[in-house]
């Protein structure tokens, strides 16, 4: 394994859109959504764990998840795992680990990665991130991995290349749209001139860190102030001073989309970023009228395309909904069409709202 090469694996997110499985306390990436015996979080350490040194995993999650992280990944170090005191986004968040690294490893070549997105082909993953490290170890650029869209989805972001390539499969970025209509999404898969944005990004580090310098300014301003402070015991003290005056923003507005030297690998590794229920509909198994079940004692009775969620402890018996997503939990029942479930989001708010955040 290439000791220049390192992973930081994003893990802050509350996921409200599984909700109500997903909670604040304990979001999405710390669940076994798709019933495979190992969290979204685990299967990402563990497709990582393949070919990146264990030491140069780092996790970088919100304060408050830093136990169940420990918990989850106990073959991950302490000081591998860096908290947030608030969420910004993910330029804070890359920043972060990156100016950590810098000091570590001067030549340190980084995978940022979320940590709730589901893989299904390791070794087709794997070897697009080797040939991704071997394009920007050699190269000051900005790599994406983009994936080939295959339906016009509206809940993801687009990416558009130029069609000559700058080395093997590597493309020069030309604009970024973020989740359009159907009919926009249509016409972006026909020119074949577009791929999904997947949101994971590879580069060397000193060069996301001079891309900070241009374009994003004030962010490095106050880590670069507080470098004397990265690992050692003042460094969570420094953080708590720097994230109050950190911008709340993406990597991708804050800079893929403003730099000059940005790239994309059309890749196809079996990707899904898991972030609705019907993402999770379309990946697990389904009985013979298409309703997919996680739980041991549900029964389904003239009843179709459903997704059902829900613990061993309950019988759950379900008759005549057809295109539903129902989501069993200790202290909440969600029934859903499954057409409205892009709205969940709404309905967190309007929960919230009316009761608190007791349920959240």
């Amino acid at each position: 394994m290439n000791k220049n090469n390192y992973v930081a694996i994003m893990a802050g997110g509350i996921g409200s859109r599984f909700w109500p499985m997903s909670r604040t306390n304990y979001p999405k990436q710390f669940l076994d959504i798709l019933n495979i015996g190992r969290t979204l979080i685990q299967s990402t350490y563990d497709r990582f764990a393949k070919f990146i040194p264990k030491e140069n995993i780092y996790v970088v999650t919100f304060e408050d998840y830093a136990d169940i992280v420990a918990e989850q990944l106990p073959e991950l170090s302490k000081a591998n795992i860096l908290c947030e005191p608030s969420r910004k986004n993910t330029a804070p968040c890359i920043a972060y680990v990156s100016y950590k690294i810098q000091l570590l490893n001067a030549n340190a070549n980084l995978i940022c990665a979320p940590s709730d997105h589901l893989i299904t082909d390791d070794d087709a993953f794997i070897k697009i991130c080797n040939e991704a490290l071997k394009f920007t170890a050699d190269i000051k650029g900005l790599l994406t991995l983009g994936i080939k869209p295959t339906h016009p989805n509206t809940g993801y972001g687009y990416i558009q290349y130029e069609t000559l390539a700058v080395g093997e499969n590597i493309y020069k970025v030309k604009t970024f749209t973020e989740k359009p209509t159907v009919e926009i999404a249509k016409a972006f898969i026909a020119s074949g001139d577009f791929l999904w944005n997947a949101g994971i990004f590879v580069w060397q580090v000193k060069n996301i860190i001079k891309a900070f310098e241009k374009l994003l300014p004030e962010i490095h301003e106050v880590f670069d102030a507080e470098l004397n402070n990265f690992n050692t015991d003042a460094e969570k003290e420094a953080i708590e001073r720097i994230y109050p005056l950190c911008v709340n923003i993406s990597i991708d507005y804050g800079i893929m989309e403003k730099a000059d030297n940005v790239y994309i690998m059309p890749s196809s590794f079996g990707w899904s970023d898991l972030g609705t229920w019907a993402s999770a509909f379309q990946n697990l198994e389904k009985d013979y009228l298409e309703n997919a079940v996680v739980g041991d004692n549900v029964m389904i009775i003239d009843a179709t395309n459903n997704l059902v969620h829900a613990s061993n402890k309950k019988l759950i018996l379900l008759q005549g909904l057809n295109d539903y997503v129902v989501v069993d939990t200790k202290d909440v029942l969600l029934i859903c069409k499954k057409d409205k479930e892009q709205e969940i989001k709404e309905y967190v708010a309007e929960v919230k709202r009316n009761k608190g955040d007791k349920f959240l």
